[in-house]
């Protein structure tokens, strides 16, 4: 079998088993009314101590309550709001906890629109608890605090200060806001009546999920996950779908950041630094209906107290935008993980891509699907030097193929004879054996990019509800499947044209046929402007395989010359 035939089924390989894998299907699964009803009052928390802080054990632990507070309308509890430029956070006296975050920036695409809100129906976006002296866990969720909201900070915002009684101990938390972010810091303290500090840690239960506000709502729900950042460690992500309701999972300090997030957006608790990284974190899934998507959990942060029982911390309640969360450091920016095993190699492409896409538009104000389109373009004519050096080697290679044919036929018999003859022709060709790999390189470079671009578009909120020409929205499936037939149709004829001066090959043909077919199948499902970017590197890419196809009808190649022609088959650009 033909050398280059054997390279291109390999590709393909790649193509067909380690593609899927990258682009994985978004589930969707039938949402069951016991799924959505699903409580978390059934699960427990193993919560024990190490010499210094609380951390978790299978053998020595304290039961903790739902770490979704429910505010009922009977507890007498007032509701706090406060409207900073881009977000109204609302806070309740019972529990002295944010119970609503609604976005003002952004729009729900789900019924009902209005703005995004983070917080579900009746349940709390955090949700506290103290270790006391003895092991007692004392939920401040059970309590209603007195507020005051007189002292004023940046920006006029109100600072508020809820103080309450915890049986003997007296709890203060105090939140104070930033007028343009998402930021609010939190201080605080939990005292004995006697003034010292009786209390070891302070527990912060994160959301169990998120209201979803998206068109697609199963694909928002399969991002549910909570993140950890340790101190040493790059950021871990912990799906929901991974965690198990009969066991906790512990992640041991010190943690810089811990964070739960649905696929835009995410509620975070950054440790303090004048005080001390958070000890540790407590994670359990909740019970479900078999084969139903997980769409809560358990997650609770433990903050060790010193002797005056203070604590402090800064929340960060918010969208996924890839520069704020940039200045904030803490590679916060990396609260989405990605590239599989690939990452080492696709984190750093998709910074890149994201950064050029990001100042591109800043610069311009163009809008994001033109730049795709620019961008598309960028690329093939970056990479149109390497594909035209690539292309002309083929052309020798072919050249050359019927002697290489006539010196495998007449030395068959003698290996090393037949070795040292292939080897003067490829010298008086300016050759090597290698020669016939360089048409496969540039279909093998742009992948990164194609892999880097399918998690932009997948998790960049940026590109959230961007229309261009008939499409609501780039980061949503094409909804009339026009740009999968146009990529589809571009690579056909980006192989015909290959095919119609290129010596006579069934397995090319077939291919040629095949490819787009298959190609339209898979990319149909992911986002549109992904197809965009793909059929405009295609149609990109037809001038020079025009051209590249006037010299091989020039050079009067013989009809009988074997292996797949030039720009035939897959374009992995």
């Amino acid at each position: 079998m033909d050398k280059r035939f054997l390279i291109f089924l390999a590709i393909a390989v790649v193509v067909f088993v380690v593609t899927p894998r990258l682009f994985p299907a978004p589930p969707a699964p039938k949402r069951t009314a016991a799924d959505t009803a699903a409580s978390i009052d059934t699960a427990h928390r193993a919560l024990a101590e190490s010499s210094t802080v609380v951390a978790t054990s299978p053998t020595q632990h304290a039961k903790a309550a739902d770490t979704t507070s429910v505010v009922s309308p009977s507890a007498r509890a007032d509701t706090i709001v406060v409207r900073t430029s881009n977000a109204t956070y609302r806070f309740s006296t019972r529990g002295a906890a944010p119970i609503g975050a609604r976005m003002e920036d952004f729009r729900a695409y789900s019924k009902g629109a209005g703005k995004v809100e983070l917080a579900r129906d009746g349940a709390s976006l955090l949700s506290y608890a103290v270790i006391a002296q003895g092991s007692d866990t004392l939920h401040l969720d059970r309590t209603v605090f007195s507020v005051d909201s007189t002292t004023r900070g940046a920006g006029g915002l109100p600072v508020l200060t809820f103080r309450g009684a915890l049986g003997g101990d007296t709890a203060m938390i105090t939140y104070t806001f930033s007028p343009d972010s998402y930021l609010v810091r939190v201080r605080g303290s939990v005292r004995s009546a006697g003034g010292s500090g009786a209390t070891r840690a302070l527990l912060v239960s994160l959301p169990s999920g998120f209201r979803s506000t998206e068109a697609d709502s199963a694909e928002d729900e399969r991002h549910l996950s909570y993140v950890v950042k340790s101190m040493r460690d790059d950021p871990q992500t912990i799906d929901f779908s991974k965690l198990d309701s009969t066991a906790a999972r512990t992640e041991n300090g010190p943690l810089n950041w811990v964070a739960s997030k649905n696929k835009y957006f995410l509620v975070a608790l950054l440790s303090d630094t004048a005080h001390s990284p958070f000890v540790g974190a407590v994670f359990e899934g909740v019970p479900r209906p078999a084969k139903t998507m997980a769409t809560r959990a358990m997650g609770r942060v433990v903050e060790a107290l010193p002797q005056d029982g203070t604590f402090a911390f800064t929340l960060y309640m918010g969208p996924q935008e890839w520069r704020r969360l940039l200045s904030l450091g803490r590679q916060l920016q990396n609260v989405n993980p990605h590239g599989w095993v690939f990452r080492p190699v696709v984190q750093p492409l998709i910074t890149l891509v994201m950064r050029l896409l990001l100042w591109a538009h800043d610069v311009s104000r163009i809008n994001y699907g033109w730049l795709v389109v620019i961008f598309g373009v960028a690329v093939r004519l970056l990479l149109w030097p390497l594909n035209q050096s690539a292309m002309r080697a083929q052309l020798k290679m072919q050249q050359i193929q019927p002697q290489l044919q006539v010196i495998q036929k007449k030395y068959k018999s003698t290996p090393e004879k037949l070795n040292s003859e292939m080897m003067q022709l490829y010298r008086e060709h300016d050759m090597s054996p290698f020669t016939s790999l360089a048409g496969c390189v540039p279909m093998l470079i742009p992948m990164p990019v194609l892999y880097a671009l399918y998690f932009v578009f997948q998790d960049t909120i940026e590109f959230r509800g961007v229309s261009f020409l008939w499409m609501v929205d780039i980061s949503q499936r094409d909804p009339y499947y026009i740009l999968p037939i146009l990529m589809a149709l571009s690579m056909f004829v980006l192989s015909w044209i290959g095919l119609r001066t290129s010596p006579q090959n069934s397995q090319a043909k077939m291919m040629a046929y095949t490819m787009p077919l298959v190609m339209v199948l898979f990319f149909y499902r992911l986002a549109a402007g992904l197809n965009l970017y793909y059929a405009v590197q295609n149609m990109a890419a037809l001038p020079q395989q025009w051209l590249i196809a006037r010299e091989r009808a020039k050079a009067g190649l013989p009809a009988t010359t074997a292996g797949p022609a030039p720009g035939a088959g897959i374009r992995a650009t």
